[in-house]
């Protein structure tokens, strides 16, 4: 594509190289964003992390609750007819 640079007219020329700096700007841009977290975002991930903290802590209380019932259902004496 350089190669043909010089014989498009200068517009042109201005145009594609214009062009291959933002392109090269975006990527820059995004690469960093991703590289990076703000405050807000490090704020939700830390929400994100403790909600779903909470909801295993709640999962492994119920099945500690259900295990417990069975065990003490076991250990009840069965009626005799």
């Amino acid at each position: 594509m350089l190669a043909l640079l010089p014989l498009l007219g200068g517009c042109v020329v201005g145009t594609v190289a214009g062009a291959a700096v933002s392109a090269a700007g975006t990527v820059v841009e995004t690469g960093w964003d991703a590289a990076t977290t703000t405050r807000q975002e490090a704020d939700e991930d830390r929400g994100k992390a403790l909600r779903k903290q909470e909801e295993k802590a709640e999962k492994e209380r119920k099945k500690a609750e259900k295990e417990a019932r069975k065990a003490a259902e076991q250990a009840q004496p069965q009626p005799q007819d």
